[in-house]
């Protein structure tokens, strides 16, 4: 790789991290030898993502371990992660029932309206989330309260990007 390149692609990294392994980094990029372009897009391409990755949950020191109070180590227990799984799947069965059958009028069963499986099982996912979620905020709060305002606030969007479309729609 240029040697342009590869300190380009270190600076990407956060500081921290560019003293502790930056110039070895360097050195590493540049000997990578051979592969064509292909592999130099590939290897560019897997920098910037371990970049960010390293932005998001940084590595502290020289050690390899996470932090486990860093929003990247927080986001990856599962009553921080199920909410959101939740409400994504509630919004793609959603989105999927209005893509294959419209917005179109309710169902009629022994004359009483009635809305739908795919309503029934939105109405479960969103209402079952909420004690995953005041769970969440009781036991991490306390411990780390700024990456976990975070991951609230990753819930909360995806909460209301399920609610979005029934709100929008008029479902």
């Amino acid at each position: 790789m240029k040697p342009g390149l590869a300190r380009l692609l270190t600076r990407l990294y956060p500081r921290g991290w560019r003293e502790r392994y930056g110039e070895e980094f360097v050195a590493l990029l540049e000997d990578e030898a051979g592969g064509g372009l292909l592999a130099e897009v590939r290897a560019a391409v897997n920098v910037v993502w371990s970049a960010l990755g390293e932005r998001i949950s940084p590595t502290p020191g020289g050690k390899m371990s996470r932090d486990p109070l860093s929003f990247g180590a927080i986001v990856r227990h599962p009553s921080a992660y199920v909410p959101i799984a939740m409400s994504v799947t509630a919004l793609a069965l959603l989105l999927g029932h209005i893509a294959l059958f419209g917005t179109g009028p309710e169902v009629v069963i022994n004359g009483r309206p009635d809305e739908g499986a795919v309503a029934h099982l939105w109405q479960l996912l969103m209402a079952a989330q909420l004690p995953v979620l005041a769970w969440f905020a009781i036991r991490w709060l306390p411990r780390a309260p700024r990456p976990t305002l975070g991951v609230l606030a990753l819930q909360a969007g995806a909460v209301l990007a399920a609610m979005a479309p029934v709100f929008l729609l008029g479902l």
